[in-house]
């Protein structure tokens, strides 16, 4: 199987997007009565939902046990499946189709080329399903210039596909203030007609609630770190190379390593990974900590400094692959070819890579290397959140369009081993994939057609499951299993907080200030600099803001 959807693919930019940002804001006027736990007088909104009225707007969880993971979930991880199953074995969560036929449109990102209309992969998600889908898939690279137009404007597609990045500036204003409340058709019991809706985690749908609403289909995602250093197990096993556990050892490993006379580097930017290693706080809403009773943001730390610094060793010593540091070249590309021995992605990325690697090379093998302090020992990881990505019904939709989309997002978040999850990730099998030997092979019509995008409309709780590859799946778990023995949560975990308007872009310039800090560009000290203008700024208005929040919540939500 080749894959072609952001899960694995490897790593989605988290890029802040100000043109779409921008755009929204000029769309979103008034607003709904405060509902949150916090905001001040005339504030639209602002804070979050916590306690009894958060319970009162969620769907009761009832769990599905259509089919029992070979490697169960444990410490935040995902389940596991090594195992498929032929089609007549497979179990059947949608008994009738939901759906009545309406028609409606979804605006969503895609990695890859657009489908042609009328594919025989939509034509049998529709029929399946109940529905008809008019798709408005946009490219994922440019999805958020493209979501900032379409929330300024007046029309809006029936339902939108938000993913946690984009989350910038007005546009959770324009959420609460142009999207659906769900809570009419989800609310407790009112989800058991939607038993696959019903079965995600309560925690993804706490992230769904935007304005004291109910008002988005989660994507659910394991609490463990998705950010993993990637490396050549296969190299690595036959060089007898240990992984590193210290950053002295990385920093003398990349030395032994990097031969660049011979085209090879020892590593790409390792930047994501060493907010891992330092134990660098999350971005927002989550960067925060309390010390000594005063909230400290990331980007006022010593370990948000050191990080830094470390990162940028690598490449002042040379070990960063020139295509990465000019941006020109992917890493992960680089590494499965044997240009470069390290570097960090979404951990989808080992199975990515061995799906196209193992067809030529049957021994590609690769791997990730635990995360560890920078002396080493135990490292202090944060939980990411329980959901990032959602799907958004118009409020101008209409009841009749409101149902065919749960109706299709029930049919989307069926859960593995089931038909319809079969289906939404391989296609009609003979046109789309076959089943040999225990193993699904999409052909090339599977990978031109069965993208991505369906997944994003809802998704069961996690899971990985490459029956292809299942020591990749075993590999993958149990990384995830043994980081999630370190995850703490950080303050204001699984909360879904839209911050004041006033003080979205406080921290718009970070990121690219970081990347220019690794590369030489500009020192560390500068980030010193930009911390005490974002203080002056408003970061010390929005701190107040923060700790307000906390003391009304208790930094949780329950």
């Amino acid at each position: 199987m080749t894959p072609n959807s952001p899960s694995s693919q490897g790593s989605l930019s988290r890029r802040s997007l100000l043109s779409s940002t921008a755009a929204a804001a000029l769309a979103v006027a008034g607003g709904a009565p405060l509902l949150a736990a916090c905001g001040g007088s005339g504030a639209k909104n602002e804070g979050t939902t916590t306690g009894r009225k958060l319970k009162d707007l969620l769907p009761a969880y009832v769990a599905s046990d259509l089919a029992k993971p070979d490697i169960p979930a444990k410490n935040g991880s995902a389940a596991g499946y090594t195992k498929a199953l032929p089609a007549a074995a497979l179990k059947v969560s949608v008994p009738r189709r939901l759906g009545r036929g309406t028609e409606f449109s979804v605006m969503a990102p895609i990695w890859g080329n657009v489908p042609q209309r009328g594919n025989p992969y939509w034509s049998a998600m529709d029929k399946a399903a109940g529905v008809r889908v008019r798709w408005q898939n946009q490219q994922g690279d440019t999805y958020g210039q493209k979501l900032g137009a379409v929330l300024a404007s007046s029309s809006i597609p029936d339902a939108v596909v938000i993913p946690g990045w984009e989350l910038n500036g007005r546009i959770p204003s324009a959420i609460a203030n142009k999207m659906a409340d769900l809570g009419p058709y989800l609310s407790g019991d009112k989800a058991r007609k939607y038993p696959n809706l019903a079965a995600i985690p309560t925690g993804a749908w706490q992230r769904a609630v935007f304005g004291g609403k109910l008002r988005g289909l989660p994507m659910p995602a394991a609490t463990t770190p998705n950010i993993a250093m990637l490396y050549r197990a296969d190299l690595f096993e036959r060089e007898h190379i240990e992984a590193p556990t210290t950053t002295r050892e990385f920093f003398d490993l990349c030395k032994e390593l990097n031969a660049p006379r011979s085209g090879v580097w020892a590593c790409g930017d390792m930047s994501w990974a060493a907010w891992g290693i330092f134990g660098v706080l999350p971005e927002k809403p989550f960067y925060w900590k309390l010390v000594d009773g005063k909230l400290v943001n990331r980007y006022e730390t010593d370990e948000h400094l050191e990080a830094l610094e470390w990162s940028r060793t690598l490449y002042s010593a040379g070990f960063v692959h020139p295509d990465v540091k000019a941006e020109s070249g992917n890493a992960g590309d680089l590494c499965a070819s044997g240009k470069l021995f390290i570097y960090n992605a979404d951990l989808s990325d080992w199975y990515g890579k061995t799906a196209v690697q193992r067809v030529d090379d049957k021994k590609f093998t690769m791997g990730a290397i635990d995360y560890f302090a920078p002396d080493g020992g135990a490292p202090t990881l944060y939980a990411r959140p329980p959901s990032d990505m959602w799907t958004f019904v118009s409020e101008k939709a209409g009841e009749e369009k409101v149902r065919d989309i749960l109706a299709l997002a029930n049919f989307c978040a069926a859960p593995y081993g089931t038909k319809e999850q079969r289906l939404r990730q391989y296609g009609v099998e003979g046109v789309h994939h076959t089943f040999e030997d225990g193993v699904l092979v999409k052909n090339g019509k599977g990978n031109n057609e069965v993208f991505g995008t369906y997944e994003y409309i809802a998704s069961a709780a996690p899971y990985v499951a490459q029956p292809d590859y299942p020591d990749v799946v075993k590999g993958m778990v149990a990384w995830q299993q043994r980081q999630g023995v370190h995850v703490r949560k950080p303050l204001f975990h699984g909360m879904q907080i839209q911050e004041p308007n006033r003080y979205t872009e406080l921290d718009a310039e970070m990121e690219d200030l970081e990347k220019d800090i690794v590369r030489g560009r500009k020192k560390v000290s500068d980030m010193r600099r930009a911390a005490a203008d974002w203080r002056s700024g408003g970061g010390d208005k929005l701190r107040d803001w923060y700790k307000k929040l906390l003391d009304e919540t208790g930094g949780s939500v329950s």
